[in-house]
């Protein structure tokens, strides 16, 4: 699954995140002075509106582009030197490519909560005394948001572009090295499918999660100081009273609450997914056999291998249902949750409507980093399932036992 498109995948892992810290390091310890003694950072700091496009093409913004091109410019190079690999280029470079547009996607959020307070603060201000806003003061602040949003969009299409080549060109590698050892593989139950369509479920799955574990870290980083800026106007909480960083207190317990919660509650379902994919190929491979021979698809032998897909759906219908029920009510209350916090201070007058929208804005986007198992649960569960069809292969190539499960009958568990 790894070896065929990344370069010794278990050194190189270690190895991105060593050089990940080494260059956050850098950067905060050195990085302004380094832009300065190269003369793209100014002597004196700019002047650039946060909610505005401008922003993007700041002297800051640039000499950002221009390190972190160099970091991974020579990390790709040591590890196309140290360890040749045919998918390197996409493994490596194409996946620190996906990562600077997803921190360049966090950034326009990031622009746009911006934006949020003096344009909510306007809108207070115009029907508090009327007169006192003008209508192109309101066509202004819309045609900044719009700016801000149509470098989001061409990012975000442009990116979704090359990151399905990508996840193509994953599938392709895997695919040229499981073909490459197909003797071996072929007598594992359901030996096609796994290498025709789990390949390609694989890799796209393993890109969403990582793109979305990825932005969920990024806003953190890019939010977390917000939010606690906001806590000075945030000091007190329904039903506790004060608490020191109010917002990032109650984000983290929140989310914390809901992860433990949702990841209970559906402790069963990568077991399910995975026993559905075996009995579903047991039946689809008699009815291929079935095709060319007649002795095959027999009535009897169909009913007892449908039996076994019908058994283990509707166990899995049974799980999903409760596991639905606490997930999509844990969510329902999230909607409100950041209001229900906000509600002292509110009631005392403390903050404006801008702010309050930044606020509810920026709480929101760092609850749902720290949710980030809650909202990818369902997915996690599919590429487990996942993995555990294409491990096999990988037991079975490097001469391993298979897993108990891969022993069993599917007919046995039909009622």
């Amino acid at each position: 699954m790894f070896v065929s498109f990344f370069p010794q995948p278990r050194l190189l892992f270690w190895s991105v995140l060593a050089w990940t810290l080494f260059a956050i390091a850098l950067w905060y310890r050195f990085g302004s002075e380094i832009g300065l003694s190269l003369g793209i950072l100014p002597a004196t700091p700019e002047t650039v509106d946060p909610a505005s496009v401008s922003v993007f093409l700041s002297r800051q913004f640039i000499w950002f582009y221009i390190y972190y091109a160099f970091m991974v410019t020579v990390f790709a190079a040591f590890w196309m030197i140290y360890s040749p690999h045919p998918w390197s280029r996409w493994s490596i470079l194409g996946t620190a490519l996906i990562i600077f547009s997803t921190y360049f996607q966090v950034q326009t959020d990031v622009a746009i909560n911006s934006w949020y307070g003096p344009f909510y603060d306007l809108i207070q201000t115009a029907l508090a005394t009327p007169g006192s806003a003008t209508s192109f003061q309101f066509y202004d602040e819309l045609a900044s948001f719009m700016k801000i949003a149509l470098v989001s969009v061409t990012v975000e299409v442009l990116t979704i572009f090359f990151a399905s080549h990508y996840i193509f060109r994953w599938r392709t590698a895997m695919n040229g090295y499981y073909t490459a050892n197909w003797v071996r593989l072929r007598t594992i139950e359901g030996a096609s499918q796994r290498v025709q369509e789990d390949t390609m479920r694989f890799s796209t799955t393993m890109e969403d999660l990582g793109v979305k574990l990825i932005e969920s870290v990024m806003t953190l980083v890019a939010f977390l100081p917000v939010l606690m800026v906001y806590s000075n106007s945030v000091a007190e909480l329904p039903l506790v009273g004060y608490v020191p960083h109010a917002l990032v207190v109650v984000a983290l317990v929140w989310s914390a609450f809901g992860t433990s919660f949702v990841a209970l509650i559906g402790i069963k379902l990568p077991g399910l997914n995975f026993r559905n994919q075996r009995v579903e190929a047991a039946y689809r491979k008699d009815l291929v056999f079935g095709e060319d021979n007649p002795a095959r698809a027999q009535p009897p032998t169909l009913r007892e291998l449908f039996g076994a897909v019908r058994y283990n759906y509707f166990r899995l219908y049974w799980n999903y249902m409760y596991f639905n029920i606490g997930r999509l009510f844990y969510l329902q209350i999230d909607n409100i949750f950041s209001f229900f916090v906000l509600v002292p201070t509110v009631v005392a007058g403390r903050i404006t409507f801008g702010l309050m929208n930044q606020i509810l804005n920026a709480f929101d986007q760092v609850r749902q980093s720290f949710q980030y198992l809650v909202n990818s649960w369902s997915t996690i569960v599919e590429l487990q399932s996942i993995y555990k069809r294409l491990r096999a292969f990988e037991a079975m190539i490097g001469g391993e036992d298979l897993a108990p499960i891969e022993h069993e009958v599917p007919v046995e568990e039909a009622t």
